[in-house]
């Protein structure tokens, strides 16, 4: 083989390597940018998950290599199998949050991403600043705001008038007691509940707390001032609840009613109350009726939770969630990229218009137009005081025994003086 010719071959070897060397490398470029971004949800609403299944088809037409997969839990698993979830190899990227006290121990747990260098970019000033703090501790950004929720009562109309109950004249806990009295004595039930998973239980006692107490009660009890959760404020909530429980309000089997097949008693026509979620009621009761119709929209009414006599709680003061999405630690920077595309302004208000929920960007629940939902956004624009659900707030340790004491004192196995201890004494345990 002549010199020249063994040089030609070179030049060709050398040549289809670096061709290969490209491809190789293309082919590894191509393949790191294949990447799925695993989301975790509780959602059992069929039209909010049709509205993420739109966006993600928006998001992965425009970030070609990037999947968004979905997973599905129910409430009580998901707050069981999370903790684990998130220390094993394969934890969600994405993954459900009421913030609070469970967000507090996620962050001290050290299982999620910061985010407050992603929301120091401006995207930080598209949210409620309300919403915003709810997801921010020790200085940091841990979550991405989506939604916010009111707590109230939701009433059927024509077993009102059937009763000769005029909701437009309750506006003191004294006035709903006489309600309830009225729709018994026309064989009507009053409220349905879900005893089963506890949480729908422990509203009512959050609410006459805030209701006798306001923002001052719940910060004295946190700081274990004035007896903490043992105190006079919380005792005396349990007490004003033991007054509802007393007339046996609620349907036959309560304490073993899951959420939200409970919501179905209410669409059946067989309560004439529940107390729940602003934007998801409506809906539930009929998906759980028994002839998926449910009751009409135009005979619900909504009620805000009465006031307490001589209690120093505003009627403005309201209770609900502040919820949104967590990142779990070692997620690929897509995971907030997607958070930042899915709560956006102008996806947001096709949250509102759609009218799912009310949604955390400012002013996007402007878009609401359901009359029942609009009365809640407006109320929680014009709150004095938003209390995040106790049993989130306070951390799981110390909201289970505030779901398990407030679900005894509905069954009548425990007693406001001891329920309020209980409380305390968890709450005392853990700070």
């Amino acid at each position: 083989m002549s010199f020249t010719t063994a040089a030609a071959l070179a030049r060709r070897a050398l040549v289809a390597a670096a061709i290969a060397a490209g491809t190789m490398a293309a082919a590894a470029t191509a393949a790191f940018a294949d990447t799925t971004v695993k989301w975790l949800y509780i959602e059992t609403n069929p039209e909010v998950i049709q509205y993420w299944k739109d966006i993600i088809a928006k998001f992965e037409k425009a970030h070609p290599g990037v999947k968004i997969e979905t997973q599905f839990l129910e409430n009580e698993a998901y707050k069981a199998k999370l903790p684990t979830l998130l220390q094993s190899s394969d934890p969600p990227h994405i993954f459900y949050s009421w913030a609070g006290g469970v967000l507090h121990a996620q962050v001290d747990s050290g299982v999620l991403q910061d985010v407050t260098a992603d929301m120091a970019k401006g995207w930080g000033d598209t949210y409620n600043p309300a919403a915003l703090r709810a997801f921010t501790y020790k200085d940091k950004i841990w979550g991405v705001p989506n939604h916010m929720s009111e707590i109230d009562f939701y009433y059927n109309k024509k077993l009102f008038e059937k009763a000769g109950v005029d909701a437009t004249k309750i506006k003191t806990w004294t006035d709903f007691l006489a309600a309830v009295k009225k729709l018994k004595d026309a064989g009507i039930v009053p409220i349905t509940v879900g005893g089963a998973d506890k949480w729908p239980v422990h509203f009512y006692w959050v609410y006459l707390a805030i209701r006798n107490g306001g923002l001052p009660a719940f910060q004295n009890a946190i700081a274990n001032k004035d007896g903490g959760f043992a105190g006079a404020n919380f005792v005396k909530a349990g007490q004003l609840f033991k007054q509802l429980v007393d007339l046996e309000p609620f349907q036959p089997g309560f304490l073993a009613a899951k959420w939200p097949a409970f919501a179905g008693t209410f669409g059946d026509g067989r309560a004439a109350m529940l107390l729940s979620f602003s934007a998801s009621t409506p809906k539930l009761q009929r998906l759980n009726a028994a002839d998926q119709k449910g009751i009409p929209l135009e005979d619900i009414g909504l009620l805000h939770f009465p006031i307490v006599e001589g209690g120093t709680g505003k009627p403005t003061d309201t209770m609900g969630g502040i919820n949104g999405w967590l990142v779990s630690k070692n997620a690929p920077h897509e995971a907030v990229e997607f958070l930042q595309f899915l709560t956006n302004a102008e996806n947001q208000r096709e949250l509102a218009a759609r009218n799912l929920q009310i949604p955390a960007a400012k002013g996007a629940e402007q878009a609401v137009n359901d009359p029942l939902l609009k009365i809640a956004a407006e109320s929680l624009a014009a709150s004095t005081y938003h209390q995040n659900f106790y049993d989130q707030d306070l951390g799981p340790a110390v909201g289970r025994v505030v779901n398990d004491a407030t679900t005894d004192l509905a069954s009548g196995a425990t007693t406001p003086e001891a329920a309020a201890k209980q409380i305390q004494e968890a709450w005392a345990q853990e700070h």
